[in-house]
């Protein structure tokens, strides 16, 4: 009777699929990073409110209007002043025209400074009013 000789080869694996689902699984992390910090500015430091809650839902159509302590205003990283933020509204109500919507759908969220005055962001609300811009959210920090 003939014995077999087992083979000294090492048994390998194909690792091609954990890879591929490697490098899959990164891809969908990276799709679902939070970008919320793409809307910070740094130097603008937020004023704190003990009832500041998350917004319900995803916000549609969102315009982010950053207003320093400078009172400079910061439109999709171009800095306006106040006389220069209607072409911003008017090219994003276009956008919205052209889309099937009205400005009123769109939600403006204003980040201003805690040091900036309460007036000037009245300032900056009444300028959007005026575009027919009506939804407002006011970004602050949660106090601890």
């Amino acid at each position: 009777m003939r014995i077999k000789r087992e083979s000294n080869k090492i048994q390998e694996g194909d690792l091609t699929p954990m890879i591929d689902m490697s490098f899959q699984l990164i891809a969908f992390l990276m799709v679902l990073v939070n970008f919320s910090k793409v809307e910070q500015i740094e130097g603008i430091y937020l004023p704190t409110a003990v009832l500041a809650k998350p917004p319900d839902g995803a916000i549609e159509s969102p315009i982010t209007l950053h207003v320093a302590r400078t009172g400079e205003i910061t439109v999709y990283g171009h800095p306006v002043d106040l006389t220069g933020l209607t072409p911003h509204l008017i090219n994003e109500a276009n956008s919205l025209v052209s889309r099937k919507k009205s400005p009123s759908d769109a939600t403006i969220i204003v980040r201003a400074d805690r040091n900036v005055p309460a007036g000037k962001v009245q300032d900056v609300i009444r300028v959007c009013q005026e575009n027919q811009f009506d939804r407002f959210i006011l970004r602050v920090k949660e106090k601890q």
